[in-house]
């Protein structure tokens, strides 16, 4: 069957002419003036490729994703190396702008196998955009392949309620730092970031959306990864931290495609990658007239989907183990492949009764949600109020707390308290002192 193909663009009239001219695998069905025109007629499902051969530089991760979503695979004509590098870094298949129309039609065709082209009814993985209604489903792979990090990555989640999400992220990140461990903490709530009030921060800027933003133009390297990061240093380590976006209305900038690159990177350059994310696992877009419309859950489902390891967190109380309950329910419905470890946390007997560890276990098997309970995590306000006035974690301001040593005990084995200190200067960017 010959492939469909949408070009753009007139400077490259040798090649995109002689595109149409062949009888072979593509046909040329439209040609467009301008990427605002192709992405339109891409969208009405007339093509599986998309040639490329002026506007280059107005290709975004949020654009290829949009193009993925309704099946169409990019190939890019430029003989800029820079460029061919950062297109190749967002998904976009390159070749010379002399290169010979045959030689073209081989590099779409090879494109859209491997992308899948038309396929049963394997569905394309979330976007972060609303669903196509597009008559074809593409494969999972719609990226060029890429050295995967080595790192791994902790989502950290929970129902609505204040189960105490960024508490354990930020301080199972201050724990994993003191063990020595390179670590980066990112906060992708879009709804309520509170990573860099817990921890003191100034919020000039949020290093997540920022990091988001290079990512989708493809221009994200390790370096500007760190420009993007926060430092924060405790006593026993240092960790960095992607801010999160500084007012809730921010949320497009957590575009779910720039999120995956984001996270890759930060793979790339520390072993364990902790991520606060948001509570919410609706998809209600999928119901907007606008397919291409952004997902403000994206960031939290395109976390979860990613993530080695997945940490629920609900309160242990009458309240909130009914809630991660259902919680959990929606979250296998949303992430199949996730496989969360539960933590019930503010355990004490004020909310649980007399034995809240006994109480909790025997609610817990009642409810039946065919997970067990990895951890109590005893309340301690205490510790909690004062790590939050001072700006700090767990570990400097009272390690000798029971929630202290409990989180610990999640992500250290064996928990080392009495590690060298990192002998950095004691000036913390941002993390006020007590």
């Amino acid at each position: 069957m010959s492939i469909p193909v949408i070009t753009v663009g007139q400077a490259q009239e040798a090649v995109v002419g002689g595109l149409e001219r062949l009888h072979g695998p593509v046909t040329v069905v439209r040609r467009c003036s301008e990427l605002a025109e192709l992405m339109a007629a891409c969208q009405s499902g007339l093509a599986l490729a998309a040639v490329v051969a002026e506007g280059c530089e107005e290709l975004t991760a949020t654009l290829v994703d949009r193009l993925a979503a309704v099946g169409v695979s990019i190939l890019a004509l430029t003989v800029d190396p820079a460029e061919v590098s950062r297109l190749t870094a967002i998904g976009v298949v390159t070749a010379s702008t002399d290169i010979e129309p045959s030689a073209l039609a081989m590099r779409i065709s090879d494109a859209v196998g491997r992308h899948g082209g038309l396929v049963g009814t394997r569905k394309f993985p979330d976007a972060g955009f609303a669903d196509s209604s597009a008559g074809f489903q593409l494969a999972p792979e719609t990226r060029e392949p890429e050295a995967a990090g080595s790192g791994r990555v902790i989502a950290v989640w929970g129902p609505t309620g204040a189960p105490g999400r960024t508490l354990v992220a930020v301080n199972m990140a201050a724990e994993l730092a003191a063990e020595g461990k390179s670590v980066i903490l990112v906060d992708a709530d879009s709804y309520g970031a509170s990573v860099s009030a817990m921890l003191g921060l100034l919020e000039e800027s949020a290093g997540l959306a920022q990091a988001c933003r290079l990512a989708d133009q493809g221009l994200l390297d390790s370096e500007a990864l760190d420009r993007a990061a926060t430092p924060v240093f405790t006593k026993s380590g240092g960790f960095r931290v992607l801010t999160g976006t500084t007012r809730a209305d921010r949320w497009t900038e957590l575009r779910a495609s720039a999120l995956s690159i984001v996270l890759e990177r930060a793979k790339q350059v520390a072993e364990v990658v902790v991520v606060d994310t948001g509570f919410c696992l609706e998809a209600d877009e999928e119901l907007s007239f606008d397919t291409m419309a952004p997902r403000r859950n994206g960031a939290t489902l395109r976390s979860l989907e990613l993530a080695d390891e997945v940490f629920a967190v609900g309160a242990a109380d009458a309240i909130g183990v009914p809630r991660l309950v259902r919680g959990l329910a929606e979250l296998e419905a949303a992430v199949p492949q996730a496989t969360p470890r539960v933590l019930l946390n503010k355990v004490k007997r004020a909310s649980a009764g007399r034995s809240p560890r006994q109480q909790l276990s025997e609610a817990w098997e009642r409810f039946g949600p065919g997970h067990g309970v990895d951890a109590y995590l005893p309340a301690d306000a205490e510790a909690c109020d004062a790590a939050l006035l001072s700006g700090s974690v767990l570990l400097e301001s009272s390690p000798d707390s029971p929630l202290r040593k409990a989180i610990a005990g999640l992500v250290c084995a064996p928990i080392q308290q009495n590690q060298k200190s990192l002998g950095r200067s004691s000036r913390a960017f941002g993390l006020l002192k007590r």
